[in-house]
């Protein structure tokens, strides 16, 4: 029968790097509309919060999806990410 262990609350044993990789992923998604629509909103509130937990690659990708957005989009995806980040 196979463990699972919880270290860290919604992560189990998978540790913090995968979550960070799941989140990367979540912005990718969002980004290129991979299984879904194109949401840049979206995508950079994943790539800031991936940042935000390490991610060197998710804050470039912030950085550039930032370039692309109006200043209400940029401010919805923070306001997201925050909201977000306070209830995880």
């Amino acid at each position: 029968m196979a463990r699972f262990h919880m270290h860290e609350p919604d992560t189990g044993s998978i540790g913090a790097g995968a979550q960070v990789d799941v989140l990367l992923q979540l912005g990718l998604m969002y980004a290129t509309g991979r299984d879904c629509e194109v949401d840049l909103v979206a995508a950079h509130k994943w790539f800031n919060i991936a940042a935000i937990k390490g991610s060197e690659r998710a804050a470039e990708m912030r950085a550039e999806m930032a370039l692309a957005m109006s200043k209400a989009e940029l401010a919805r995806a923070l306001r997201e990410a925050r909201e977000w980040m306070t209830m995880h």
